[in-house]
């Protein structure tokens, strides 16, 4: 899937509208949908236009919502591991402002996020549908299509559940332009709809897919997720069940060197459980348009800003906005000797890598005096992983990685009461990877252990709001800053407006 174009590029647009029984032109320059879902190809395009809506998450756009990586200050800049660079980031005042805990549902990063997950289930629900119709389809091709569609639609609700708490469910395309809203859906629904499609996922996707179609969810994905799922939902006995099975059984062991997790050239690596696909250095590197809503085709095969949001600024070389930086807090967490800090960060006396240079890295260039360097480095200056431009980047986002089930499945083992030996085993695995020596916990702080662990392990990836939310953590990290309401993020107020009352705002938004 990485060398494909990712988005069919007006199937959002076709089924908003249908000709008259009195006017039926048809397009000269385009696929209807009545002509379109017949092959296996034609599905196969349409579930990859629901991936892309991923994609979409970071993307950089002018004509919708002017989105500027929004799902990073969503996800990274609201946490205590990074802080908005009040010189760089001066023009976006609300990469500050979310880094001070002033969350409005009128912003930007709402509605955009909440548009790219709603459309992705829009898109996976038009392959359902779709797939009973006629088609040329064979039994085996509408079992697989099915568990994919329904795997992105269970990660897609997945997201909106951690994020807004009650969203709606879409199980369905809806027709009638009147009638459009969708209420607010229980967590306990919200669960059960959610662990039910990964279920049909993990009995009817494959165990791996050929090189032709690396990055497609896998039946082993399906049952890390339902691992996940049950650990956020605090069904323990569920969650170990699964996740022993996916540690036990499954395809996943930890990569040695944990700089090559993050390599360009090691990308869907054995640690990989679910990653983002991003395009290569032939897709359009006009970053201005990383959005698969632009009017522009064929935009979605792209690549990522991270680089463009993340390097060094404040003259740096290579020109980047350098908005966010990793906080002292985040670097006073590592232990001395924890390999891994040099892979997630730039610090006084490292060298900075672009593409085209080394140099000293200059503290001056961060008010933190840190620069992220995961996904970048000099591993990742390769020439392919970046356009001419220096504006994208193609390092597909690990998203799901096996160092985060362990540390899942040691999660539900301490709060479940379960083997604190085999948790133990998990968090020590990492620690060795990491050069350190086990945990020296005692069993009643392991939780802790675990906890700390996560921090480090997953630094500067889009996990740590989440779990200090479930962890009840708030209080802990940001003091009086803290208010109850920060749980859940609020809806788009645009989506409240529209909905006519349907849709109820969160408290205190």
């Amino acid at each position: 899937m990485k060398t494909k174009v990712l988005i069919l590029v007006g199937i959002f647009a076709l089924t908003m509208f249908s000709c008259s029984d009195e006017l039926d032109l048809k397009p000269l320059d385009s696929v209807t949908i009545d002509g379109f879902y017949n092959t296996r190809g034609d599905f196969d395009g349409a579930i990859f236009a629901a991936y892309s809506s991923i994609q979409d998450f970071w993307g950089t756009s002018t004509e919708t919502l002017s989105e500027r990586g929004e799902y990073w200050k969503l996800s990274m800049v609201i946490t205590d591991d990074v802080s908005a660079d009040p010189v760089t980031a001066a023009g976006d005042q609300i990469s500050i402002d979310i880094d001070n805990l002033q969350l409005r549902a009128a912003d930007v990063p709402y509605a955009a996020v909440y548009t790219q997950i709603y459309e992705g289930i829009y898109r996976t629900n038009l392959v359902l549908e779709n797939l009973e119709g006629e088609n040329e389809l064979s039994a085996a091709d509408k079992t697989v299509l099915e568990a994919e569609a329904k795997f992105l639609r269970a990660w897609f609700h997945f997201q909106a559940l951690k994020m807004w708490g009650t969203p709606p469910i879409s199980d369905k395309v809806l027709t009638d332009i009147n009638n459009l809203a969708l209420p607010n859906a229980t967590q306990d629904a919200l669960y059960t709809f959610i662990l039910a499609d990964f279920a049909t996922a993990a009995a009817g996707l494959p165990d791996s897919w050929d090189a032709s179609n690396t990055g497609r969810a896998t039946a082993w994905a399906a049952k890390s997720f339902i691992g996940k799922v049950n650990v956020f939902k605090e069904d323990w006995p569920t969650a170990i069940t699964a996740l022993a099975d996916v540690v036990d059984n499954g395809p996943y062991s930890l990569v040695p060197n944990y700089e090559d997790v993050f390599s360009f050239t090691n990308e869907n690596n054995s640690e990989s459980i679910f990653e983002v696909q991003y395009g290569g250095p032939q897709s359009d590197d006009n970053l201005w348009v990383f959005d698969d809503t632009h009017s522009e085709n064929f935009k979605a095969s792209q690549g990522t800003g991270r680089g463009w949001y993340w390097d060094a600024g404040n003259g740096a070389p290579g020109g980047k906005l350098g908005w966010w930086a990793p906080t002292q807090d985040l670097v006073d967490s590592f232990e001395d000797g924890d390999t891994r800090k040099q892979t997630i960060l730039y610090e006084d006396g490292d060298m900075y890598f672009t593409t085209f240079t080394s140099l000293p890295y200059d503290t001056e260039w961060s008010s933190t005096n840190f620069t992220l360097k995961k996904y970048r480095g000099e591993v990742n200056t390769v020439p392919g992983n970046h356009a001419p431009n220096q504006q994208a980047d193609f390092n597909n986002e690990r998203w799901f990685r096996f160092a985060e089930l362990k540390l899942l499945y040691a999660e539900a083992l301490i709060r479940g009461s379960g083997d604190l030996s085999v948790a133990r085993m998990q968090i020590d695995d990492i620690r060795t990877r990491a050069g350190l020596a086990a945990t020296m916990a005692a069993d009643g702080d392991l939780l802790n252990a675990m906890i700390q662990e996560k921090r480090v392990e997953l630094a500067l990836e889009p996990h740590r709001w989440f779990d200090i939310v479930r962890w009840d953590l708030g209080p802990t990290v940001f003091g009086g800053a803290w208010e109850d309401r920060f749980s859940v993020f609020p809806f788009p107020q645009s989506e409240v407006d529209r909905s006519g009352g349907m849709l109820d705002q969160n408290t205190g938004y």
